[in-house]
């Protein structure tokens, strides 16, 4: 008797529903739900604006690497001048 008033207690608190002793009566045939609110997501939308985030990534990219090799290419530049002896 003592745990049935706690399971019960417990199951209040958890908001869970009584079973109920009888079960529901099995359906003949399958019933179509007419009435129910479905969440619809555009997922056109979602799927462009990731598209557009990952290419400006590899946009942003590209340029920071071109900039790094252009830079790496000037001090390369330098260092072969200062390199070189005048005489020659």
């Amino acid at each position: 008797m003592r745990r049935m008033l706690a399971a019960a207690l417990l199951a209040t608190t958890l908001g869970i529903p009584p079973v109920s002793a009888q079960p529901r009566p099995a359906q003949e045939e399958f019933v179509p739900v007419t009435d129910a609110e479905t969440e619809q997501l555009p997922a056109a939308p979602l799927v462009m604006s990731a598209y557009a985030v990952a290419w400006l990534l590899i946009f942003m990219y590209l340029w920071s690497l071109g900039r790094r090799l252009s830079r790496v290419e000037r001090e390369l530049d330098e260092l072969g001048q200062r390199g070189t002896p005048k005489g020659r």
